[in-house]
């Protein structure tokens, strides 16, 4: 169970990280391409951050939250409740997974359009040419 939660550790810090250069690129880079996939990076990361935070490592055999038994005693409704995985942020990743794409479809036609008429995907010289 150390060895678990050791590695649980370890899983978590690295998404952190992962998370901290996805926004270095977002935030550092003059390319719009390089931004969107930093983005999309970061977006990933966090979406699986929420799943990772969401499942209960702590208690063995965690089991989907599906009740199968029906009627179900109450028995197994405490055993349930104790051991079934939250669905609330599988849900809510699902959500953000169609937003994100929605996203950065949009930011990608927007590239599209600023190469189209500028010639160029360069933030600083699209700046320039602008103004």
């Amino acid at each position: 169970m150390e060895v678990e939660s050791f590695l649980f550790n370890i899983v978590i810090l690295s998404m952190f990280v992962n998370m901290a250069i996805a926004l270095y690129g977002i935030f550092t880079r003059p390319s719009l391409i390089k931004k969107i996939i930093s983005l999309t990076i970061f977006s990933d990361t966090v979406n699986t951050l929420a799943i990772v935070v969401g499942f209960r490592h702590a208690i063995p055999n965690p089991i989907p939250p599906v009740v199968v038994e029906i009627p179900p005693s109450s028995q197994y409704l405490r055993l349930f409740v104790s051991r079934a995985v939250d669905p609330l942020p599988q849900a809510l990743v699902l959500t953000a997974i169609v937003i994100g794409l929605a996203v950065v479809l949009f930011l990608m036609f927007t590239t599209l359009q600023i190469y189209r008429i500028y010639g160029t995907t360069d933030v600083r010289k699209v700046s320039k040419l602008r103004g």
